[in-house]
């Protein structure tokens, strides 16, 4: 049977930022596309320092044996539970809606 595409869930809106305590940093997610074409979803405060941190052997287990991985996709969060929970939303989506969110052309 024939599975039924399910909705690419939206970004939630941005509320007006809550004030953060001095010193923290925003969250944000990300999508990277591996060497072997997958897609790895992750979350982070610093996206250039954790995509490094995945080229160089220290990210995921699952990337570092698909290396190089380039930053592909990243949305702002706010607070990491907002991060969290949207990073568990975009490891859902299937391969097809990972590449309609980053933009790919269906072909």
């Amino acid at each position: 049977m024939p599975r039924r595409p399910t909705p690419i869930p939206p970004a939630p809106e941005p509320a007006a930022p809550a004030p953060r305590p001095a010193g923290t940093r925003p969250w944000w997610v990300y999508l990277l596309r591996c060497a072997d074409g997958s897609l790895y979803a992750g979350s982070t405060t610093d996206v250039d320092a954790r995509a490094r941190a995945h080229n160089d052997g220290r990210g995921a287990r699952y990337t570092s044996g698909r290396r190089p991985v380039v930053v592909v996709y990243v949305e702002g969060c706010g607070s990491k539970s907002a991060a969290l929970r949207r990073e568990h939303a975009l490891k859902r989506l299937t391969r097809r809606e990972k590449e309609t969110l980053i933009g790919v052309p269906r072909g």
